[in-house]
Protein backbone atom coordinates (compact mmCIF):
# COMPACT_ATOMS: atom_id res chain seq x y z
CA UNK A 1 0.00 0.00 0.00
CA UNK A 2 0.93 3.52 -0.90
CA UNK A 3 2.41 5.56 2.35
CA UNK A 4 0.86 9.03 3.03
CA UNK A 5 2.48 12.23 3.31
CA UNK A 6 1.48 13.36 6.69
CA UNK A 7 2.36 16.31 8.94
CA UNK A 8 1.15 14.97 12.31
CA UNK A 9 0.94 16.69 15.90
CA UNK A 10 1.11 15.17 19.02
CA UNK A 11 2.84 14.89 22.68
CA UNK A 12 5.55 12.45 23.06
CA UNK A 13 4.21 9.79 25.25
CA UNK A 14 7.55 8.31 26.85
CA UNK A 15 11.17 8.82 25.60
CA UNK A 16 12.55 8.13 22.83
CA UNK A 17 14.85 5.07 22.42
CA UNK A 18 17.63 4.26 19.76
CA UNK A 19 17.11 1.69 16.97
CA UNK A 20 19.07 -0.73 16.40
CA UNK A 21 21.44 1.02 13.77
CA UNK A 22 23.36 4.33 14.25
CA UNK A 23 21.04 7.33 13.40
CA UNK A 24 17.57 5.61 13.99
CA UNK A 25 14.98 6.40 17.18
CA UNK A 26 12.16 5.32 17.36
CA UNK A 27 8.85 6.83 19.62
CA UNK A 28 5.22 7.19 20.11
CA UNK A 29 3.26 9.84 19.83
CA UNK A 30 0.11 11.04 21.38
CA UNK A 31 -2.14 12.97 18.71
CA UNK A 32 -4.87 14.38 18.27
CA UNK A 33 -8.12 13.45 15.52
CA UNK A 34 -6.68 14.87 11.97
CA UNK A 35 -8.25 13.98 8.25
CA UNK A 36 -6.82 11.19 8.76
CA UNK A 37 -7.32 10.42 12.31
CA UNK A 38 -10.96 9.89 13.43
CA UNK A 39 -9.75 9.40 17.31
CA UNK A 40 -7.00 10.05 19.47
CA UNK A 41 -4.14 7.40 19.03
CA UNK A 42 -0.83 6.86 19.65
CA UNK A 43 1.62 6.50 16.40
CA UNK A 44 4.79 4.55 16.40
CA UNK A 45 7.38 6.51 14.83
CA UNK A 46 10.87 5.68 13.98
CA UNK A 47 13.48 7.66 11.67
CA UNK A 48 16.72 6.83 10.02
CA UNK A 49 17.78 10.78 9.86
CA UNK A 50 20.80 11.25 11.94
CA UNK A 51 19.35 14.98 12.84
CA UNK A 52 16.00 13.67 13.54
CA UNK A 53 16.85 11.08 15.75
CA UNK A 54 19.54 13.15 17.97
CA UNK A 55 16.79 15.71 18.44
CA UNK A 56 14.49 12.89 19.91
CA UNK A 57 16.62 11.45 22.06
CA UNK A 58 19.03 13.86 23.58
CA UNK A 59 16.44 17.24 23.22
CA UNK A 60 13.03 15.48 23.66
CA UNK A 61 11.28 14.87 26.47
CA UNK A 62 7.79 13.12 27.28
CA UNK A 63 4.98 15.51 27.43
CA UNK A 64 7.00 17.61 24.88
CA UNK A 65 4.13 18.96 21.96
CA UNK A 66 6.26 17.90 18.79
CA UNK A 67 5.58 17.89 14.82
CA UNK A 68 6.31 15.29 12.90
CA UNK A 69 6.57 15.96 9.36
CA UNK A 70 7.08 12.13 7.12
CA UNK A 71 5.32 9.21 5.79
CA UNK A 72 2.70 7.26 7.35
CA UNK A 73 3.05 3.20 6.57
CA UNK A 74 -0.31 1.78 6.59
CA UNK A 75 -0.52 -2.04 6.92
CA UNK A 76 -1.70 -4.46 3.94
CA UNK A 77 -3.54 -6.44 6.45
CA UNK A 78 -6.06 -5.81 9.17
CA UNK A 79 -3.54 -7.01 11.79
CA UNK A 80 -0.53 -5.36 10.60
CA UNK A 81 0.57 -1.96 12.29
CA UNK A 82 0.98 1.64 11.57
CA UNK A 83 4.56 3.58 11.69
CA UNK A 84 5.23 7.12 10.88
CA UNK A 85 8.42 7.25 9.17
CA UNK A 86 9.90 10.79 9.86
CA UNK A 87 11.68 12.84 8.18
CA UNK A 88 11.53 15.96 10.67
CA UNK A 89 10.85 17.09 13.64
CA UNK A 90 10.10 20.37 15.16
CA UNK A 91 9.83 20.91 18.91
CA UNK A 92 6.22 23.73 19.43
CA UNK A 93 6.45 23.67 22.97
CA UNK A 94 8.54 22.13 25.79
CA UNK A 95 7.24 20.63 29.03
CA UNK A 96 8.03 22.02 32.06
CA UNK A 97 9.87 20.21 34.90
CA UNK A 98 7.47 19.13 38.04
CA UNK A 99 8.21 18.47 41.41
CA UNK A 100 7.87 15.01 42.09
CA UNK A 101 5.57 15.56 44.90
CA UNK A 102 3.20 17.25 42.39
CA UNK A 103 3.29 13.09 40.59
CA UNK A 104 0.55 12.13 43.10
CA UNK A 105 -3.08 10.39 42.16
CA UNK A 106 -4.80 13.12 44.04
CA UNK A 107 -2.59 15.76 41.69
CA UNK A 108 -3.33 13.76 38.76
CA UNK A 109 -7.01 13.70 39.23
CA UNK A 110 -7.58 17.47 40.57
CA UNK A 111 -5.54 18.20 36.83
CA UNK A 112 -8.03 15.74 35.17
CA UNK A 113 -11.34 17.28 36.82
CA UNK A 114 -9.81 20.67 35.54
CA UNK A 115 -9.22 19.89 32.54
CA UNK A 116 -12.68 18.33 32.18
CA UNK A 117 -14.34 20.99 33.31
CA UNK A 118 -12.42 23.60 31.01
CA UNK A 119 -13.12 21.53 28.30
CA UNK A 120 -16.46 21.50 28.94
CA UNK A 121 -17.03 25.49 29.11
CA UNK A 122 -14.49 25.91 25.78
CA UNK A 123 -17.22 23.28 24.02
CA UNK A 124 -20.23 25.02 25.66
CA UNK A 125 -22.68 22.60 24.51
CA UNK A 126 -22.09 22.49 20.46
CA UNK A 127 -22.94 19.51 18.79
CA UNK A 128 -20.30 18.27 16.68
CA UNK A 129 -20.22 19.42 13.27
CA UNK A 130 -18.43 20.25 9.81
CA UNK A 131 -17.85 24.30 10.41
CA UNK A 132 -16.07 23.27 13.81
CA UNK A 133 -13.12 24.02 12.34
CA UNK A 134 -10.76 25.86 15.07
CA UNK A 135 -9.33 22.67 17.89
CA UNK A 136 -8.03 23.34 20.90
CA UNK A 137 -6.14 20.42 22.92
CA UNK A 138 -5.79 20.48 26.45
CA UNK A 139 -3.65 18.06 28.55
CA UNK A 140 -1.49 17.47 31.59
CA UNK A 141 2.27 19.09 31.52
CA UNK A 142 4.92 16.37 31.73
CA UNK A 143 4.72 12.87 30.83
CA UNK A 144 1.43 11.16 30.78
CA UNK A 145 0.89 8.11 33.55
CA UNK A 146 0.92 4.86 32.26
CA UNK A 147 -2.67 3.74 31.84
CA UNK A 148 -4.21 7.06 32.10
CA UNK A 149 -5.34 9.68 29.60
CA UNK A 150 -6.29 12.88 31.00
CA UNK A 151 -5.99 14.87 27.88
CA UNK A 152 -8.88 16.57 25.77
CA UNK A 153 -9.39 17.71 22.42
CA UNK A 154 -12.52 19.90 21.05
CA UNK A 155 -13.20 21.45 18.00
CA UNK A 156 -15.04 24.83 17.95
CA UNK A 157 -16.15 27.04 15.00
CA UNK A 158 -14.70 30.29 14.36
CA UNK A 159 -18.12 32.07 15.96
CA UNK A 160 -17.57 30.29 19.12
CA UNK A 161 -13.72 30.71 18.88
CA UNK A 162 -13.93 34.49 18.87
CA UNK A 163 -17.25 34.59 21.54
CA UNK A 164 -14.07 32.64 23.95
CA UNK A 165 -11.63 35.21 23.21
CA UNK A 166 -13.87 38.57 23.60
CA UNK A 167 -15.14 36.67 27.09
CA UNK A 168 -11.34 35.98 27.90
CA UNK A 169 -10.32 39.64 27.48
CA UNK A 170 -13.40 40.97 29.03
CA UNK A 171 -12.45 39.26 32.37
CA UNK A 172 -8.60 40.27 31.75
CA UNK A 173 -10.06 43.93 31.67
CA UNK A 174 -12.04 43.24 35.23
CA UNK A 175 -8.90 41.94 36.77
CA UNK A 176 -6.80 44.51 35.47
CA UNK A 177 -9.25 47.09 36.92
CA UNK A 178 -8.78 45.49 40.72
CA UNK A 179 -7.04 47.61 43.34
CA UNK A 180 -3.36 48.05 42.43
CA UNK A 181 -0.96 46.88 45.23
CA UNK A 182 2.03 49.00 46.90
CA UNK A 183 -0.18 52.30 46.34
CA UNK A 184 0.00 54.32 50.23
CA UNK A 185 -2.75 55.25 52.35
CA UNK A 186 -2.13 59.17 51.58
CA UNK A 187 -2.48 58.24 47.50
CA UNK A 188 -5.56 56.11 48.06
CA UNK A 189 -7.42 58.87 49.57
CA UNK A 190 -6.11 61.29 46.96
CA UNK A 191 -7.70 59.01 44.37
CA UNK A 192 -11.00 58.78 46.35
CA UNK A 193 -11.42 62.29 46.89
CA UNK A 194 -11.01 62.87 42.81
CA UNK A 195 -13.44 60.21 42.07
CA UNK A 196 -15.62 61.60 44.77
CA UNK A 197 -15.61 64.91 43.45
CA UNK A 198 -16.78 64.57 39.83
CA UNK A 199 -19.81 65.68 39.09
CA UNK A 200 -21.78 62.87 36.88
CA UNK A 201 -23.99 64.78 35.22
CA UNK A 202 -21.30 67.13 33.81
CA UNK A 203 -19.50 64.54 33.11
CA UNK A 204 -22.24 62.81 31.18
CA UNK A 205 -22.69 65.77 29.12
CA UNK A 206 -18.88 66.11 28.24
CA UNK A 207 -19.38 62.84 26.63
CA UNK A 208 -22.07 63.59 24.83
CA UNK A 209 -21.40 66.38 23.56
CA UNK A 210 -18.49 64.62 20.74
CA UNK A 211 -21.27 61.80 20.37
CA UNK A 212 -23.42 61.71 17.60
CA UNK A 213 -27.11 61.95 18.63
CA UNK A 214 -28.15 58.70 17.59
CA UNK A 215 -25.45 56.95 20.32
CA UNK A 216 -26.57 59.03 22.97
CA UNK A 217 -28.87 56.36 24.36
CA UNK A 218 -26.37 53.87 24.49
CA UNK A 219 -23.57 55.91 26.32
CA UNK A 220 -25.86 56.79 28.92
CA UNK A 221 -27.04 53.04 29.40
CA UNK A 222 -23.42 52.28 29.35
CA UNK A 223 -22.51 54.79 31.92
CA UNK A 224 -25.44 54.30 34.27
CA UNK A 225 -24.63 50.27 34.68
CA UNK A 226 -20.79 52.13 35.73
CA UNK A 227 -22.32 54.33 38.32
CA UNK A 228 -25.75 54.31 38.58
CA UNK A 229 -28.96 56.98 37.46
CA UNK A 230 -27.38 58.22 34.71
CA UNK A 231 -29.97 60.90 33.07
CA UNK A 232 -29.42 62.61 29.33
CA UNK A 233 -28.59 65.76 29.92
CA UNK A 234 -29.45 66.61 26.81
CA UNK A 235 -33.27 65.60 27.09
CA UNK A 236 -36.53 67.79 28.32
CA UNK A 237 -38.25 66.93 31.21
CA UNK A 238 -40.47 64.10 30.23
CA UNK A 239 -38.50 62.94 27.45
CA UNK A 240 -37.57 59.16 27.40
CA UNK A 241 -34.41 58.15 26.01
Amino acid sequence: MEDIALVLDGHLDAPAEPGDSADTAFWRLNSSPTDHLIHDALIPCTTNTAHVANTLLTECRPGDLLRVVGRLTLPDTGQGPICLHADSVEILWQAPDLPDDEDTPEASAEIGAAIESLAQALAGGQAPGPDQRVRIHLSPTGAPQAGVDLSRSLHLTPARAHQLADAIDAMNAFHSSGPLDGLDEVTVADLNALFGDLDLVDLTHEVLKTAPPQAHRAICQAMDAMFGDIDDPSLEDGDTP
